[in-house]
């Protein structure tokens, strides 16, 4: 049986993933050896700021469109639920896939890491259109949207890096 969302539990998640790759990019930088890596890993923290803000704005949007829905969830289960969920699909901004990262990668490497992390959360957020009802679709578009626009962002960094 397919778990249901409705769309402010999908921005939380999204929320979420974009704090994991702010969080993680900023440690990059802090951890990379190459100054051109260094700052690349600062934009990115940047970006996803932006993204973080953005799905924020979205999010409060819709709950003002749809008006808001309060569960009973004394112990915030669901919340606990949803960071797991935000944690372990996308991993856009998990320290996990990047572990062997030491920062004297060359910048194509570390370029393509981060466009299949932006290509995976876009895979995320399409896969979630099964589990919200279909009126919920078009918010999830827009953040399937924006996340392309990172992927575009990338793939053309790795375009003009790659050896």
């Amino acid at each position: 049986m397919t778990s249901r969302f409705n769309i402010d539990e999908i921005f939380e998640m999204a929320e979420q993933i974009e704090r994991n790759g702010a969080n993680f990019y900023r440690l990059a930088s802090s951890r990379a050896a190459d100054p051109e890596i260094r700052t690349l890993f600062a934009q990115l923290a940047g970006m996803e700021e932006n993204h973080l803000r953005i799905f924020s704005e979205m999010r409060a949007r819709y709950a003002q469109d749809r008006g808001q829905v309060v569960a009973y969830d004394p112990d915030n289960e669901a919340g606990q639920y949803l960071q797991s969920m935000a944690s372990s699909h996308g991993w856009e901004g998990k320290a996990s896939p990047f572990r062997e990262l030491t920062g004297t990668e060359p910048l194509s490497q570390v370029l393509w890491k981060a466009l299949a992390a932006e290509k995976d959360s876009v895979v995320f957020y399409t896969g979630m259109k099964d589990t919200v009802n279909p009126h919920d679709h078009l918010a999830l578009e827009e953040i399937i949207r924006e996340e392309l626009g990172h992927v575009a962002l990338f793939q053309k960094a790795y375009d003009q890096h790659r050896a």
